[in-house]
Formats: C-alpha cells, sequence, structure tokens
C-alpha cells in the first residue's frame, strides 16, 4: 500500500471532486481564449499587491514586471520569522485573495536552487471574470509568483 501522506492508513480517498468538474472546465476553457488576459497588471494588480504587503508584513514585494505573454511576475522576499511551507502557502493564499476574481486556479512548485541551500517557492496563478459570473466581459491574469527567504 503506498501512503498519501504520514500516518496514512487508508491508501485511498473517501470520495471524488466530479462536482467541481464544470467549473474547472470553464477557467480552464477561459486559459485557451485569445487575448484573455487583461492589460497593465501593473495598474490593476499591483495596488493590491503593495497594499496586502504593506499591511500583513510577512512578504516584501522585491520586484514586479509583466512578460511578453502578458503574465506579471511578483518577486517576493519572506519578512517573518523563519517558516515551513505551510505557512508561506498560506501566507501566499491571503495575498493571493486580496486580487482573486471569481474563479481562480493556483498550482505551488518547488523552485530548485543550484545549491539546494536556498529555499524557494513558485506560485502560479491563474484568475478571472467568467461568463455569466460577472457583469464585465470575460478575462483575467496570470500571476506567477517567487517567494524566497523563508
Amino acid at each position: 500500500m503506498s501512503k498519501r501522506w504520514d500516518g496514512d492508513t487508508r491508501g485511498r480517498g473517501v470520495g471524488e471532486a466530479v462536482a467541481l468538474v464544470p467549473g474547472a472546465s470553464d477557467l480552464l476553457s477561459a486559459f485557451s481564449e485569445p487575448a484573455w488576459v487583461a492589460e497593465d497588471p501593473e495598474l490593476h494588480l499591483r495596488p493590491h499587491v503593495e497594499a496586502w504587503c504593506r499591511d500583513d508584513g510577512r512578504l516584501t514585494l522585491a520586484g514586479a514586471h509583466a512578460d511578453q505573454s502578458g503574465a506579471y511576475l511578483l518577486d517576493l522576499q519572506w519578512c517573518a520569522r523563519s517558516a515551513g511551507v505551510g505557512e508561506v502557502r498560506a501566507a501566499v493564499f491571503s495575498l493571493i485573495g486580496s486580487f482573486a476574481e471569481t474563479a481562480t486556479y493556483v498550482r505551488q512548485r518547488r523552485v530548485a536552487s543550484d545549491d539546494d541551500s536556498a529555499k524557494s517557492l513558485r506560485f502560479e496563478v491563474g484568475t478571472g471574470e467568467l461568463a455569466p459570473d460577472t457583469s464585465f466581459d470575460p478575462h483575467g491574469h496570470v500571476v506567477l509568483i517567487n517567494v524566497a527567504g523563508f
């Protein structure tokens, strides 16, 4: 039997998530739409990020820029006491909540360093407004969040 986490004695789940498939499929479909990613993330997202960082205090914004695809890259530095991945994830999810729209996807990845001494995480975020849940035209944002220093 394979374990899903330390202390797992079942080796399998208790249910399925099929009820979420329609909503997740709607967001996935939006990701494929040409020109779905909105312009000017500096104008639309940065004020939320800066305000959250200032008010929360666990992360500081070390850099931000949009790339050629329209993704907004945020480089954040952990500035609270030493933390584990779960604590960093909780802070980043709170930050994402400051700019998330009605549909949001988040994926966390570990980022390998050259010498394995630096801890770093990347969060891939797709968030947007989908019909019929919005009074605006459907649109979204891609945000890549890099966190170092924890």
